[in-house]
């Protein structure tokens, strides 16, 4: 991580990072929404307008690693919500899950500008080369964000899905670590073992996918 960090790296990147964490707050809100809770909606955060979700920290980290970074966390009170063991693990799944439709969304869109504007005739153009390479990271960011999302580490998704798992109260007790969790990813990726469990989980989606739609 870290590498290949330069201004045109990082053009590529805006729209897929900004649209990538604007959707995964906007679904837990939604989720969230539906279930009962309508404390993000009541905060603003039921929208698809960035502003409403980007963390400038976050984001600026996940610029920059290419793999690690956070939005503003979207607002939960489980006393509205009618079976708050369940609807919150459905809450969890619904950011990593919406990332995965967008990582699908952007490898359509990569398909069919491949099909509408022919290699052949627009190769040497460099906006297409940079639409083409967009749309790739477009994949990449998604698939990246889902699968972070996913691990079992407080207070990401994948340790409320944990949590409804684990019997009495260690659900509870477990998520209470969540104070710890950020020094654990930033040691996790500081040592290269992030980028060791995430980048085959990534780049093995990334390519399934591409090859579903056609492009391999």
């Amino acid at each position: 991580m870290f590498k290949d960090f330069n201004l045109y790296n990082l053009a590529l990147m805006i729209i897929p990072v900004c649209l990538g964490l604007t959707v995964h707050e906007f679904a837990h809100a939604w989720v969230a929404w539906r279930l009962g809770d309508d404390t993000a909606k009541q905060a603003g955060r039921l929208t698809l307008n960035p502003l409403a979700h980007l963390d400038p920290l976050g984001t600026l980290f996940l610029f920059v690693s290419q793999l690690f970074g956070w939005a503003k966390p979207v607002p939960i009170n489980t006393r509205y919500l009618r079976n708050p063991a369940r609807d919150m693990t459905l809450i969890a799944l619904a950011g990593p899950l919406t990332n995965m439709l967008l990582a699908l969304i952007f490898a359509v869109a990569l398909r069919a500008t491949l099909q509408l504007f022919p290699p052949a005739v627009w190769l040497e153009t460099g906006g297409y080369q940079f639409v083409l390479r967009m749309l790739k990271t477009g994949v990449i960011i998604n698939f990246s964000l889902a699968w972070l999302n996913l691990l079992p580490i407080p207070p990401l998704d994948g340790s409320r899905i944990l949590a409804w798992l684990l019997p009495g109260d260690l659900g509870w007790r477990y998520q209470n670590l969540g104070r710890y969790g950020f020094v654990v990813l930033i040691l996790l990726l500081a040592t290269g073992a992030l980028g060791s469990v995430l980048g085959p989980l990534v780049l093995g989606s990334a390519e399934y996918t591409l090859r579903l739609v056609g492009l391999r």
